[in-house]
């Protein structure tokens, strides 16, 4: 006698199930797919990118003097030579107080033993030493008659000449604008020379230099005047040079 085949229940449900997993995995499959075509498609349609700069610059002629004025002593010891070095420089820096328009400040202070001609200290050869006072100003003639004053104690071992920061901003200000137009205008030359009929800015820096590195003018460690004395004449011309002041414009644009 035939008999119909026995189908298990559990087996049965086993593969009802495997096949709807199946069935809802595959779709999931595919819309994990589907974007790649879109990303590929906005990355060929971006925009190219092209980095610029330009610059402006200007020479300004320098407007502040620097005179560095030196006095030596000499003393049997150390604390004596400092006490004397001392004595003289407060003596100096007073009497360039008074003078109207130029600033006053002390400057380096050393005290060394003397020595021979080599490196090794004389016994009783007693102490020397050197300090400084500055004397700062935009007032050229000022300044030159006020060393030329204190010329009985100190000499000048330094001059140096540099530009003001409220002349340097103020001439940064105007260069900007034209740093800035030339940067435009070069923006626009470079769009429509790719084919493109303009562009928009993706990033801007700001660059500048010029104006606050002195210029020295080195005048011995101890000037001598014409009667062999230490001293400065106050004929000897204070000319200040010119110096760069430039503004820098760097930036990113985008070409449309």
């Amino acid at each position: 006698m035939f008999k119909p085949p026995v189908f298990s229940l559990t087996k049965l449900g086993a593969a009802c199930a495997a096949v709807a997993a199946l069935a809802v995995a595959q779709p999931v499959f595919a819309q994990a797919q589907a974007p790649a075509p879109a990303a590929t498609e906005s990355a060929a349609n971006r925009s190219p990118e092209l980095t610029l700069q330009a610059t402006a610059s200007s020479e300004v002629k320098q407007d502040t003097v620097r005179i560095t004025l030196s006095a030596e002593v000499e003393a049997a010891d150390q604390p004596a030579a400092g006490k004397k070095l001392t004595a003289m420089l407060d003596d100096v820096a007073k009497r360039a107080r008074d003078t109207k328009g130029v600033d006053v400040r002390t400057g380096s202070f050393n005290v060394w033993p003397n020595s021979s001609s080599g490196s090794k200290v004389v016994k009783n050869a007693g102490w020397r030493g050197q300090g400084e006072i500055i004397l700062e100003s935009k007032d050229f003639p000022a300044a030159a008659a006020l060393a030329s004053t204190l010329s009985d104690k100190t000499a000048i071992s330094n001059i140096s000449f540099s530009l003001s920061r409220e002349v340097r901003e103020a001439e940064e200000r105007k260069l900007l604008k034209e740093a800035a137009q030339a940067f435009k205008d070069r923006a626009l030359a470079a769009s429509n020379a790719f084919g493109f009929s303009g562009y928009r800015l993706s990033k801007l820096e700001l660059g500048g230099s010029g104006g606050v590195t002195p210029m020295p003018r080195m005048m011995g460690a101890m000037a001598k005047d014409a009667s062999g004395g230490a001293g400065f004449s106050a004929d000897v011309p204070l000319e200040a040079g010119d110096v760069t002041v430039s503004i820098s414009v760097n930036g990113t644009i985008v070409l449309q």
